[in-house]
């Protein structure tokens, strides 16, 4: 017998009603930009436009000439960026659309074709915008990816060093958890000024390191060969060269931060959790400033250190009420199971491919909980010890983003309710089961009484 499933109600697709009557479709290219607007709004529906900026603006009049009052574009690299700007600052309702979402029948692709296409999906209403921050977001955003793309830099010429070091037999890396260090940095400048005595160079040996000096002195016998102290050289040069671009770039980040006012309540600064400061971390104090932004200590929140926090806020902005509910700001980050249905039975759960700056910052924070003595690390301990690393990883990641949106959304602080939180739960959800099938026998179920 046929199990009974609740069936959904089927849509009627009978009429499709135009939404946006006065709305328009852009191609986006390097070279050309081609723009549609309905029918019977000027001589020629399609027209083909340069990309310079006089271009842009032309754009802008014409679409207003037409009287086209809402826009849809596809997210074309960086190409589209300029134009959402020429085409707000004219107070049009500008739609970046995901191209994954417009793409045609198959054989039917010229420029031409494509920007008619978006103009008729978004008439229709079928096109749904992507997200982005608001603009002082996104100039924060700006500088930030600025700054991960220079640490990056930074750390294939700290590869380059170990490289030269390893060449000599220099065994740095052997008595120092970080050549960059201050005992590192102050041996590796020595070299390059023309020192080679192994005992005068150990002498700069910090006394919190774990190595003995003898150690040292062992590890740094080597070839001290030429060309390889000029390429080491070279390596010194260019990180300190990334490291003071770095310190310019925090100066800018610390000037946007200050355009946030101070929340009035409470006035004075949140109690922070003491952790080890990262060398990637800004030259101020970030997680004072991200206060600042948002009313609320996310650093608090157990796996988020004020780097990660500051990854997710200028990806997502601070206002919560552009998510509809939660499981929409989830859903966005990619932290939800896509669930594909067929004859009535889910035939996969896998999670569609992202490359969300934000998701990959829940997910990093996830996995360092994995020896935390918290609640978020106990519930990441026991999905792992079920489903493995991978999924407890994204289980923990989507319970992160939840806490993240209710503290944003509500303005309330973060309480670790304890590592046996979730234990406690599970045996109450365990006694509940247990008791409600004893109860379908006819049973009682009866602890045993503890002398």
């Amino acid at each position: 017998m046929p199990k009974n499933r609740s069936r959904p109600q089927a849509p009627n697709f009978d009429v499709l009603a135009q939404i946006n009557l006065n709305a328009a479709g852009i191609d986006i290219g390097a070279a050309e930009i081609y723009v549609a607007v309905p029918t019977g709004r000027d001589t020629q529906s399609v027209r083909a436009f340069g990309v310079f900026t006089a271009d842009l603006h032309a754009i802008a009049q014409w679409l207003k000439n037409c009287a086209v009052e809402t826009v849809a574009m596809e997210a074309t690299g960086v190409y589209w960026v300029a134009l959402y700007e020429v085409l707000e600052s004219h107070s049009m309702d500008v739609n970046l659309i995901n191209a994954r979402h417009v793409k045609n029948v198959s054989g039917r692709k010229s420029d031409v074709v494509d920007c008619q296409w978006i103009q008729q999906l978004h008439t229709y209403g079928l096109l749904q915008p992507s997200f982005r921050p608001p603009e002082h977001i996104c100039a924060i955003r700006s500088l930030v990816r600025h700054r991960d793309m220079l640490t990056r830099y930074r750390a294939a010429h700290i590869q380059h060093m170990q490289k030269a070091l390893e060449l000599m037999n220099l065994k740095l890396t052997n008595v120092l958890s970080d050549i960059t260090g201050v005992t590192g940095m102050r041996m590796i400048r020595s070299i390059v000024a023309g020192e080679r005595n192994p005992a005068v160079l150990a002498q700069y040996r910090d006394r919190r390191c774990a190595k003995s000096e003898a150690e040292i002195i062992k590890s740094l016998e080597g070839h001290y060969r030429a060309e390889q102290i000029f390429a080491l050289q070279q390596a010194v040069e260019l990180f300190d060269f990334y490291t003071h671009q770095i310190e310019t770039c925090d100066v800018q980040l610390e000037a946007l931060y200050a355009q946030f006012d101070m929340p009035d309540e409470p006035s004075t600064p949140p109690p922070t959790k003491k952790r080890k400061r990262s060398k990637n971390h800004p030259n101020f104090d970030l997680a004072q400033s991200l206060y600042h932004m948002t009313g609320v200590d996310l650093t608090q929140i157990d796996g988020l250190d004020a780097l990660s926090v500051q990854t997710i806020l200028t990806e997502v902005g601070t206002d919560m009420s552009k998510f509809n509910t939660v499981k929409h700001f989830t859903s966005w980050l990619g932290l939800s199971p896509n669930n594909q249905v067929s004859g009535g039975k889910v035939k996969g759960r896998s999670r569609e491919k992202t490359k969300n700056r934000a998701n990959l910052a829940f997910r990093r924070a996830a996995q360092s909980l994995a020896r935390s003595q918290s609640a978020l690390g106990a519930f990441y301990r026991r999905i792992r010890a079920r489903h493995g690393g991978p999924k407890a990883v994204v289980a923990t990641a989507h319970k992160l983003a939840r806490i993240f949106y209710f503290m944003l959304q509500r303005q309330t602080p973060f309480q670790d309710p304890g590592a046996d939180y979730y234990d406690k739960q599970y045996r109450a959800r365990v006694i509940r089961n247990l008791e409600r099938r004893a109860a379908t026998l006819g049973m009682k179920l009866e602890p045993i009484p503890t002398d």
